[in-house]
């Protein structure tokens, strides 16, 4: 009977031992990880003016870039770019070979269940683009027409949602990036763009006459930085930053800079 019951005392001890070892939180060196190696890399389709796309010289330039370089000055490291494949962007983040997603990164459930996000930094709508002589005034005139637009984007997603338009349309053609859509949307090879508001006025301001965009949108959503679940203290520290470049104006000029306006979120 004492054997038994020491064995048995034994068991139940080591039983708490193991529970409680499982249970010991999991240390967060985010933060200190990206203060040791004094660099930030950042992951971005680097083809999405203004917020990321590379300038007449093959430097990569826009509005998300000098954000993160701003953020990563006050942090005190370097901010590397690294470009990535969009439909990919989440799997790369997960799998460590970038450290945040600072790209127009529309905030979803469905991302979310996948990856952190920082507070929101620019609200943004989904809008769509027309040449400037096309018949097509409002959403409803696209039955039967071909839409494009950018695959594993956030246009992608909100096309989706409104099912009666989704399934009134001819084709929908999705692409690797922004530019494709709206060249074929040139060349008369497809009727209608639906991209991001922010990347879609870009263009529209640069080529005055050549497009129009529809009163009518597919919904608002708003944009943060994307980070990994688990990387707590690196997704309180870029939310402190931007904050503070929100308080003293900072972002407010880069904004400008790039919009003419003040997009920042309040």
């Amino acid at each position: 009977m004492k054997i038994k019951f020491k064995l048995l005392t034994m068991a139940i001890l080591s039983t708490v031992i193991l529970t409680a070892c499982g249970n010991t939180p999991t240390t967060d060196n985010s933060l200190t990880d990206i203060k040791a190696k004094k660099e930030l890399v950042v992951g971005l389709d680097d083809n999405f003016p203004p917020m990321g796309f590379r300038d007449k010289s093959g430097q990569i330039v826009g509005f998300d870039i000098d954000m993160a370089k701003e953020v990563g000055k006050r942090m005190g490291v370097k901010v590397t770019f690294k470009p990535v494949e969009w439909d990919g962007i989440i799997l790369s983040l997960n799998n460590k070979d970038i450290d945040l997603i600072w790209n127009g990164l529309t905030i979803t459930d469905k991302r979310k269940e996948q990856i952190a996000f920082s507070k929101v930094y620019v609200q943004n709508k989904q809008i769509i683009i027309v040449n400037n002589k096309s018949t097509i005034s409002k959403k409803n005139s696209l039955t039967d027409k071909t839409v494009g637009l950018q695959l594993g984007s956030s246009s992608e997603t909100a096309l989706a949602k409104d099912v009666a338009l989704s399934k009134s349309v001819k084709e929908i053609k999705k692409y690797s990036n922004n530019t494709e859509a709206l060249l074929d949307l040139n060349a008369g090879r497809i009727d209608a763009v639906v991209v991001d508001e922010v990347v879609g006025r870009y263009y529209v301001s640069k080529k005055p006459g050549m497009y129009k965009v529809l009163n009518e949108n597919l919904g608002v959503e708003d944009y943060g930085v994307g980070i990994r679940k688990n990387d707590t203290a690196l997704t309180t520290e870029i939310n402190k930053q931007l904050e503070a470049i929100k308080k003293d104006g900072t972002s407010n000029t880069i904004s400008k800079k790039w919009f003419g306006k003040d997009i920042i979120y309040k």
